[in-house]
């Protein structure tokens, strides 16, 4: 069955179709809110949070863009909620840092924490949009589609993400450890489009 049938029938109640469709998406969907988090705890619980909202926001899709659009989407949606939530739940069991899953030491979640971090305080959208075209690896038109905005906007924003990303002083080997934590590939768009301070 393909994909469209698939959540057609999760649409209309299917519980096994929608079964399916959560582990067809499941890696995608915990996938980013792991990046967007750097905790695996956290990263659980967003996940958990868009699953539940797929379940309940499933029929308002339209197949109007692209599932994958629309799910980043979804899942934005619930990473900004769990965060609002954070400055009210203070979680004192949780470590401050924790290794990124598959990483060799803590430098890793150091800089991928210093990085969300910076990323944060560019402003609206900069998050995002880092995350979409540089560890997801999405088209500049395509994270557009997701975020609604235009594809210059994107271009605009990983260009201003980049320099925070150059600022850091990344290598490739960290960006490479960082990205491929699960097995993820890592994307060239972080190491090799970054400006290198000389």
């Amino acid at each position: 069955m393909d994909d469209l049938s698939l959540i057609r029938r999760a649409q209309a109640g299917d519980s096994t179709s929608f079964a399916e469709l959560l582990d067809l998406y499941y890696e995608t969907i915990h996938r980013f809110a792991w990046k967007w988090c750097g905790h695996a705890a956290n990263a659980d619980d967003i996940a958990q949070q868009a699953c539940i909202k797929l379940a309940t926001s499933l029929p308002q899709y339209r197949f109007q863009a692209a599932f994958t659009s629309w799910l980043y989407r979804l899942v934005i949606s619930c990473a900004q909620d769990w965060q609002r939530t954070q400055t009210r739940h203070v979680h004192h069991e949780l470590p401050e840092t924790e290794p990124a899953p598959g990483a060799d030491d803590a430098e890793n979640s150091i800089y991928l924490l210093q990085l969300l971090g910076q990323l944060e305080r560019l402003g609206e959208g900069m998050k995002e949009t880092a995350l979409l075209v540089h560890a997801e690896g999405l088209s500049h038109a395509d994270a557009g589609v997701i975020l609604g905005v235009s594809e210059s906007t994107i271009s605009w924003r990983r260009l201003s993400t980049s320099n925070v990303i150059s600022a850091l002083g990344n290598s490739r080997s960290t960006i490479s450890r960082i990205c491929s934590a699960d097995g993820l590939k890592a994307p060239t768009l972080l190491a090799d489009n970054v400006s290198r301070p000389r």
